[in-house]
């Protein structure tokens, strides 16, 4: 298992960084993980942009000082405050592109519901309605300061298969909610999708940890799980460089 960590100086640079775990998995047969924190930015799907509107949220996420671009996995916007936000992803090796999607993403959100409970979380599976980056593979928490009221998503999960290799890959929202929904709130009116902006949550609101250093080590530990031949790789700058 290569463990990768850090996070490179410009964002095209740290896409590369995500996109060789794929290249780790399917050229060398190795399993990857990457848990780190990306740049600020608002992370676009495939999907926003065919919408006629795209270009107007791209300047959306610019004018709050998010830079906008299209990722490879994933369906609908996200937004990363460069400071509190994580990425995670898993890449293995894989013999048949057709087989193992559905196992892929169980053991995936297994792996995070884990984590989330060692934070002191009780994470459920699924989403709120109009819930940003809507998909079947989420899971939510209920929110502490709402009094128990408000069931918020912090995970989304997607998934990208080539041959050789999956990755699995997703984004945990540990704190700063204000902000980010200050963000996806006109980002998503100016694609045309709905979303309720009170469906957006952080572990730090649900009374988990607000430290992301944290929160990384703890998922990167799940993700790893039980093995035994691990090596480091640092890739950048930052506390989550290889110690």
């Amino acid at each position: 298992m290569r463990v990768v960590r850090g996070r490179r100086d410009t964002l095209a640079a740290d896409r590369d960084a995500s996109r060789r775990l794929l290249s780790i998995a399917a050229d060398g047969g190795e399993p990857a993980v990457r848990v780190w924190t990306p740049h600020r930015q608002v992370a676009f799907g495939r999907r926003d942009a065919c919408l006629e509107r795209y270009d107007h949220a791209r300047e959306a996420a610019r004018g709050r000082g998010f830079s906008p671009l299209e990722r490879d996995v994933g369906g609908r916007a996200v937004a990363y405050d460069g400071t509190t936000t994580l990425a995670f992803a898993r890449a293995e090796p894989i013999a048949d592109i057709r087989a193992g999607t559905t196992e892929r993403y169980e053991r995936a959100t297994a792996d995070l519901e884990r984590a989330l409970d060692t934070l002191g979380l009780e994470p459920t599976r699924g989403e709120p309605d109009d819930s940003f980056c809507p998909g079947t593979h989420s899971l939510s928490v209920v929110d502490a300061s709402t009094g128990g009221r408000r069931r918020r998503k912090i995970v989304g999960i997607a998934q990208r298969v080539r041959r050789g290799a999956a990755l699995v890959a997703g984004v945990v929202l540990v704190a700063n909610r204000e902000e980010l929904a200050g963000v996806l709130e006109p980002v998503y009116d100016a694609l045309g999708v709905p979303l309720e902006p009170a469906s957006i949550g952080t572990i730090a609101d649900a009374g988990g940890p607000a430290d992301p250093a944290k929160v990384r080590t703890v998922i990167e530990d799940a993700l790893v799980g039980d093995a035994t031949a691990v090596s480091l790789e640092g890739v950048g700058d930052g506390d989550e460089r290889c110690h």
